[in-house]
């Protein structure tokens, strides 16, 4: 029983208080005038503001409350190696029974730390969410089985958010190495064709200096582009070229060493996203027609697209003597474009473009060796491409992969995939090709040819070719073999798909990796690997896929629409994933790039150091000496706020001083007769004391 006393005024608290100034101000005011009797009225004013305010004695029957402690056991994924999910599992089992036994706590078992976090470890996040429906003082403290590895460890004390112990026992063993390659330096973005530069370093955790020279691969998309010799500790750049738009995987990898921990940090991962710069198209028009301002249109219409186009306006057979000086023509910069700069275009377009003698034959000679050397070409061909005008008959003609034969075709057809085209990516999935007839409009030309050599995507008449594509050298070649495009942009009969298919087309002869018809992808999401492989064949080929820790499945592609075949099978693991059907290879991270966890796998004592002295906790090792026994500690309760809670073999934590009342009695101690009887007493005192 705890004793106390309890006031319960019959007036207000404020009339109370006001009353009782009054009678103050009045005994001052007796004093003042030295008026007798001054004790026996000061008794009475006492006794009569003593019964006013009915005091009791309260007893509160209390019943202590035990202190909680948080044990913690660590599962994340640095804890699955060497050992130390046993060490943790002995730790955790005998701390939880001897917690159990200990009077006056009350065990709260924490949620394992997150295994597979982008941000590493976060115990102490989980320990406040396990401890926030208990108030501080009731929080006796923390013990946490662990590896030392914990990425969230508060500053200070108040981080915590309580002040009680934090013991952090430690697993694995002192002399435990790793070698582990560490990013300096990487970029996330950067301009396709533009090249890179890389900082990275070698370090063995646990091991001397002095050890030996090792080599480091570097790999882009699984190709080698650097080996380097380099010693642990020591720092290197490397310069890496970005060859393509979207995911760019650069993997820095160290030789395995004997006896570490795990290779699975040997390799760092910078996933570098190519971004195309303004992509530099030049366009030149034959002449004035309808379909040229469609080309115009699409083409300004992206802004990611510098378009540089021209328009034969007045070739060179228009001679009408009208003074050179008065002309508002602008010059065709010939020499400049198709000689000094023409590496410098992304794409190369003649629009019902013929030979007038504007163009050398030498400049067509430049332009069939850029492509050669990997530039883009689409010709779209004009109403009359066999004569002695076409570009066929110039320097070109070896890259072209339709032949004109002379004949054009006028008569109102409706363009059609063909059963090529709807496996390629460019014309697939072109709206309204589903259906036969195609739901779109009519045209109403065509430049019949022979001798194709390329892949034919669409047909008009007689099954004759509509669009051709081909690979020339390391370059790209397309014909449109028909100059009424503008048709479908017009909205005629409803239209067309103009827009899609002629920037798949242009974004094909780039080279873009979306729209390529020979293709291996794969892709990670929710923890499921999709195998995706694009072909013009009526089969794909298993494909074998390598996992991050080296092993290998062998997946089986089933159709998933005309020219597609897929696999989809678990990634469990985060890390590296490769993909071989023995022609194509494709590569693909899964989870963070380089997680937090994997950084570093020695474990250590340091980390929780600060925070666990702070609070007077401890952060030792649970093996003491390399290969030893666990020295797992006793346990113990104390009374006192302040000192260090760990000593020689063991971990003490606090007591709580809370309590909750189990029961009140009240005991007035004013009581009414008593109140009355000693109220008349002190009157009649004072009545005998003036009496006299």
């Amino acid at each position: 029983m705890i004793w106390s006393i309890a006031l319960s005024p019959l007036l207000p608290p404020p009339a109370f208080i006001a009353a009782g100034l009054a009678a103050l101000a009045l005994l001052a005011l007796m004093a003042f005038r030295r008026r007798p009797g001054l004790i026996l009225r000061a008794l009475a004013l006492a006794l009569l503001m003593l019964a006013a305010a009915r005091p009791e004695l309260v007893a509160e029957d209390r019943k202590a409350l035990p202190a909680v402690v948080a044990l913690v056991a660590d599962r994340s994924a640095s804890q699955t190696l060497a050992g130390r999910p046993a060490d943790t599992d002995a730790a955790y089992a005998a701390l939880k029974e001897r917690l159990a036994r200990l009077p006056g706590v009350e065990l709260r078992e924490v949620p394992a730390a997150a295994a597979d976090n982008a941000d590493g470890t976060l115990l102490f996040a989980d320990v406040a969410r396990a401890l926030s429906d208990v108030p501080a003082e009731r929080i006796g403290g923390v013990v946490a089985v662990t590896d030392g590895l914990i990425h969230d460890v508060p500053k200070d004390v108040a981080g915590l958010g309580f002040s009680a112990p934090v013991h952090v026992l430690v697993t694995g063993d002192a002399s435990d190495y790793d070698r582990r390659i560490e990013l300096v330096a990487a970029p996330k973005f950067a301009l396709v064709r533009s090249t890179q530069r890389l900082t990275f370093r070698l370090v063995d955790d646990g091991r001397g200096a002095d050890a030996a020279p090792v080599p480091v691969t570097v790999r882009r998309d699984g190709d080698t582009v650097a080996t380097i010799v380099m010693a642990p500790g020591e720092e290197r750049s490397v310069d890496v070229a970005i060859p393509h738009a979207g995911a760019n995987i650069v993997e820095i990898a160290a030789p395995p060493v004997a006896g570490e921990l795990s290779p699975l940090n040997n390799s760092e991962v910078a996933v570098i996203d190519g971004v195309r710069q303004a992509l530099r198209v030049l366009l030149v028009s034959g002449e004035p027609h309808p379909g040229e301002r469609t080309w115009r249109n699409l083409l300004k219409s992206d802004a990611a697209v510098d378009l540089v186009h021209f328009t034969i306006l007045r070739p060179p057979e228009k001679q009408d003597g009208t003074p050179i000086d008065e002309l508002s023509l602008i010059a065709f910069p010939t020499r400049e474009l198709f000689d000094e700069k023409i590496a410098d275009f992304d794409l190369i377009i003649f629009d019902r473009y013929q030979q007038r003698g504007v163009l050398p034959l030498l400049y067509f000679d430049n332009i069939a060796r850029y492509v050669a050397d990997g530039g883009a070409l689409l010709i779209a061909a004009g109403p009359d491409p066999s004569g002695a005008d076409s570009v066929y008959d110039s320097p070109l003609a070896p890259i072209l992969p339709a032949v004109p034969d002379g004949s054009v075709v006028e008569t109102p057809f409706r363009p059609a995939v063909t059963p090529l085209g709807a496996r390629h990516p460019v014309t697939s999935n072109l709206p309204g090709g589903e259906t036969d007839p195609p739901g779109w409009s009519r045209w109403f030309r065509l430049i019949g040819t022979s001798a194709n050599r390329g892949d034919a995507l669409m047909s008009g008449p007689e099954g004759k070719p509509l669009l051709v594509l081909s690979r020339e050298g390391k370059g790209r070649v397309a014909m449109l073999l028909s100059d009424e495009m503008w048709l479908w942009a017009r909205g005629f009969e409803g239209g067309g798909p103009h827009a899609e298919l002629l920037r798949n087309v242009a974004h094909w002869l780039m080279a873009e990796p979306e729209l390529e018809e020979e293709a291996l992808r794969l892709t990670g999401d929710g923890g499921r690997l999709a195998v995706e492989r694009r072909t013009l064949k009526d089969a794909a080929p298993p494909v074998t896929v390598t996992f991050p820790d080296g092993s290998q499945t062998v997946a089986n592609l089933t159709p998933d629409g005309p020219g597609r075949f897929r696999a989809s099978l678990p990634a469990p693991l985060t890390g590296l994933y490769k993909a071989s059907d023995g022609t194509l290879t494709a590569i693909v991270h899964v989870g963070p790039a380089n997680p937090r966890e994997f950084r570093t796998l020695v474990s250590t004592t340091g980390p929780a150091a600060p925070i666990a002295t702070a609070t007077g906790g401890s952060s030792i090792r649970l093996r003491q000496a390399p290969g030893g026994a666990l020295d797992i500690p006793a346990v113990a309760l104390r009374r006192s706020a302040a000192g260090t809670f760990a000593g020689d073999g063991w971990i003490g934590f606090k007591a709580s001083e809370s309590y909750e009342v189990a029961g009140v009695e009240r005991l007035p101690v004013h009581l009414g007769l008593l109140a009355v009887a000693l109220l008349l007493l002190a009157i009649g005192s004072l009545w005998w004391r003036e009496s006299r």
